[in-house]
């Protein structure tokens, strides 16, 4: 211990520099993991599906009605910003978000959580982390 006092003592700007980048990788690892807490896989999905987990489709309408998955509801970022009667009463069940990429869908999950949904998540790669796992979609 104390050879790193006397090495940070001789060489301030280094002692710093390692310091500000030891802060860096913390808070970058902090973030990744917030992230993984509130996204599920396509496998988890179907866990949660059988349990009766709420879906929301944030695509335009086009691409919902060209596949989605089963149960799914299409829904406006309007209609998420608002957290209309109809989702509020899901509130203690798990909400799950998804977008074509799952770009949209972590931003769109912590806004619900912050209306006080309880298990809000989105589905980690988007739909095309489904399709490339090769499930099913649903049509209309």
């Amino acid at each position: 211990m104390d050879r790193i006092l006397e090495f940070a003592s001789h060489h301030p700007w280094l002692a710093i520099a390692t310091a500000i980048v030891a802060a860096l990788v913390a808070v970058y690892e902090m973030r990744a993991r917030a992230e993984s807490l509130i996204s599920v896989s396509p496998q988890e999905l179907i866990r949660l599906m059988n349990q009766g987990a709420v879906l929301l489709d944030l695509r335009p309408a086009e691409q919902y009605q060209a596949g989605h998955l089963a149960g799914a509801r299409l829904v406006t970022g309007e209609q998420l910003l608002q957290a209309s009667d109809s989702l509020k009463r899901h509130k203690e069940k798990a909400v799950v978000v998804y977008d074509d990429s799952g770009s949209a869908g972590a931003a769109a999950a912590r806004q619900l959580a912050r209306q006080g949904f309880a298990r809000a998540l989105t589905l980690r790669g988007g739909l095309a982390a489904w399709r490339a796992d090769n499930l099913p979609l649903t049509r209309t």
